[in-house]
């Protein structure tokens, strides 16, 4: 038990560690089309969220994390659509 926490901790921190080296490479043209098509993973996240949130031996402990995973995974997604959004009218005409 205490080894696959420990395994945990260390794939969390070079996930971390990983992800800041990628995102700070990305130049600031490309952040924003990148993020939309990362939107869409969010989406898969979501459902997977909302499988959490309503399967579990234990429904109480499982049931919050589970409705808590499905509120951060739906703030990510509606931000990211609003930011792309957001994006693509700078492209529009103006009349």
């Amino acid at each position: 038990m205490e080894g696959s926490i420990l395994i945990g901790i260390y794939i969390f921190v070079l996930a971390v560690f990983v992800g800041f080296e990628l995102i700070s490479k990305v130049p600031v043209i490309l952040h924003t089309p990148l993020m939309s098509g990362a939107n869409a993973i969010s989406g898969i996240t979501l459902v997977g969220a909302l499988v959490a949130a309503g399967r579990g031996a234990d429904p109480g402990l499982t049931g919050v994390i589970g409705l808590a995973a499905v509120i951060f995974a739906t703030v990510n997604v509606v931000g990211g659509y609003m930011v792309t959004d957001r994006m693509l009218q700078m492209f529009k005409k103006r009349q």
